[in-house]
């Protein structure tokens, strides 16, 4: 069934529409989160052309914004590099009491601050690419004006998308970038690693694939249907001196999966704060 409408209270702005931003207007659009009046703001005309189709207008830049545009949600989903120009060109949004919504990696709530102004609500998420099914999961955190019917309006945009959960230490947004917005990936890479090692045991390619794709799919609906830990499934699958087993010693062993991602994830966890300082 289809979640209502959210009532947005005006119209939503969304700067950027590479992948993450894609994802999660495509999120919106499917399950019918927002209305019609949405505004894409992409240099990429390419990029926001399969919106259009959509209803959804389209600016190059934020000058391409009609003069009388009140949003209410201006959400910022362009990467770091390219935030400083961005910010410049929509500080007038501010002034109009619209909240400022970013998914942008290492950007931080003082920062937003220092360049639309210390009195914009501003709400820093940080969801991953499974939005755009209905499956992402949104970290958030809020500057402290952000207004409780602005945290709700932050909150329902990312919920209609997946998961959400809210932090009030910032700080924290660089593990979880680390660990949800990277998230996928590790799990992608995976599935290439799975299939790989049957192709390596003599699997044809395709069968490989077709079997490590299905099998992480179907372990990902079995944990999120399940009320048990993680840690109890994986024992149902493991019987004693089974193959699994075998498997098991390897993979948990002290050179195995965990040391080796919790190095991972600290990696990322350095770089989401270098890219913040």
């Amino acid at each position: 069934m289809q979640p209502e409408t959210l009532d947005l209270g005006g119209p939503l702005v969304l700067i950027g529409c590479g992948k993450m931003g894609a994802a999660l207007l495509d999120g919106w659009l499917a399950r019918r989160a927002v209305a019609a009046d949405v505004t894409v703001i992409e240099p990429m005309a390419e990029n926001a052309a399969p919106f259009m189709a959509r209803g959804v207008a389209h600016a190059r830049d934020p000058g391409g914004l009609p003069p009388d545009l009140n949003p209410a949600v201006v959400v910022v989903a362009v990467k770091p590099q390219q935030m400083d120009a961005l910010m410049a060109a929509c500080a007038g949004l501010a002034g109009t009491g619209a909240l400022f919504l970013s998914i942008a990696a290492g950007r931080s709530l003082a920062y937003f601050e220092g360049r639309l102004g210390a009195e914009t609500a501003i709400v820093r998420a940080m969801p991953n690419t499974p939005a755009a099914v209905g499956r992402g999961m949104s970290v958030l955190c809020a500057n402290p004006k952000t207004g409780p019917h602005q945290r709700d309006l932050a909150g329902a945009l990312m919920a209609a998308v997946g998961e959400v959960a809210w932090v009030e230490d910032e700080a924290l947004l660089d593990a979880v970038t680390a660990v949800s917005g990277g998230g996928p990936a590790y799990v992608f890479l995976l599935i290439e690693c799975l299939a790989q090692a049957g192709i390596d045991s003599g699997l044809p390619e395709d069968l490989a694939m077709g079997i490590a794709r299905a099998t992480v799919a179907g372990a990902g609906e079995l944990v999120r249907q399940s009320d048990l830990p993680a840690s109890t499934l994986r024992e149902n699958v493991t019987s004693p001196a089974g193959t699994t087993l075998e498997a098991l010693k390897v993979l948990m062993a002290s050179d195995g999966l965990q040391p080796l991602m919790s190095r991972a994830i600290a990696e990322a966890t350095r770089r989401s704060r270098e890219l913040a300082s």
